[in-house]
């Protein structure tokens, strides 16, 4: 189905790092004009995975949003001369898992607290629209750290309980390179799991305190992936906004509806780029925290 595929680019940030970017293009739908998760957030937001290749060998992160995008991935790496492939996955939610099934036959690497989100919503999963079915479930199971080499390139994988219980970063520790999955977004980081922002920021400030030298996250712009990643100020910019979220809401303040206001300091140090949908993003933040369950 080469429609579904016909706006993806692969973009190359640095030497053996390749993204594979879908999205962010005005009027346009992949799946279907009503409401589906593949359009609404996916696609409409932009979304990326990624693919860290060295000595015919690759790691690949997330599977992306379909089978066909899991198959152009896997095309392109065959291209290269890759013969060994592994893939990691940085949560359980459907936009990074969707293509799992064009890597069934390669391992796939997973927090045990993914595996167990992959398990419990199998149904879900796979009755979603579109469906994600089979759902491929992970065949490697790890708890907070795992190393991995990928030719003579060292990588390391980190749980982080940001936007979902099971975050799962990867980074090039001798590179200084973060892929940060959905724990970092650009505008800002979409609230999935609301009653939890003080863990969210906590472990924002924990990973603000490693030395990275460049960010790749799932959701943001193409050309500032493109050129190289995003500045670590992307982190502070998202715990800013959601500190800001959680103040006013502590203090019964009405909280500014305008994303544009809202992270206007953010916008103009330059460390994120204002995209309009994520006025609706800001619009489901704002309600989510407020029927969150208030902390004693």
């Amino acid at each position: 189905m080469l429609e579904m595929t016909e706006t993806l680019r692969i973009l190359q940030p640095f030497p053996g790092i390749f993204a594979y970017y879908d999205g962010r293009v005005a009027a346009k739908r992949l799946y279907s004009e009503a409401a589906n998760w593949l359009d609404d957030g996916a696609y409409s937001l932009g979304v990326s995975s990624y693919a860290v290749v060295d000595q015919g060998e690759a790691l690949v992160y997330d599977t992306h949003i379909s089978l066909e995008h899991a198959k152009a991935i896997r095309r392109h790496l065959q291209g290269l001369g890759v013969t060994k492939i592994r893939v990691v996955l940085s949560h359980w939610h459907k936009d990074h898992i969707a293509g799992n099934a064009v890597f069934a036959d390669c391992d796939i690497i997973a927090l045990q607290l993914t595996a167990e989100k992959l398990k419990q919503n199998r149904e879900k999963i796979e009755k979603a629209k579109p469906p994600i079915l089979p759902l491929v479930m992970p065949t490697t199971i790890f708890e907070e750290r795992l190393e991995l080499t990928v030719g003579h390139r060292n990588v390391e994988l980190h749980h982080f309980a940001i936007h979902s219980a099971d975050g799962n970063v990867l980074w090039l520790p001798d590179e200084k390179l973060l892929f940060a999955g959905d724990t970092l977004e650009d505008t800002v980081t979409y609230i999935s799991e609301a009653p939890e922002i003080g863990t969210h920021i906590a472990e924002l400030a924990r990973m603000r305190s490693w030395p990275i030298g460049k960010v790749l996250p799932a959701h943001g712009d193409a050309d500032r992936i493109a050129s190289g990643g995003y500045e670590p100020s992307l982190i502070d910019a998202n715990r800013a906004y959601l500190q800001r979220l959680q103040t006013a809401f502590a203090a019964g303040r009405p909280v500014e509806p305008s994303l544009r206001s809202f992270v206007a300091e953010e916008i103009a140090s330059g460390a994120v780029i204002y995209f309009a949908p994520y006025e609706a993003v800001h619009a489901s933040n704002i309600a989510a925290v407020e029927a969150a369950p208030r902390q004693p």
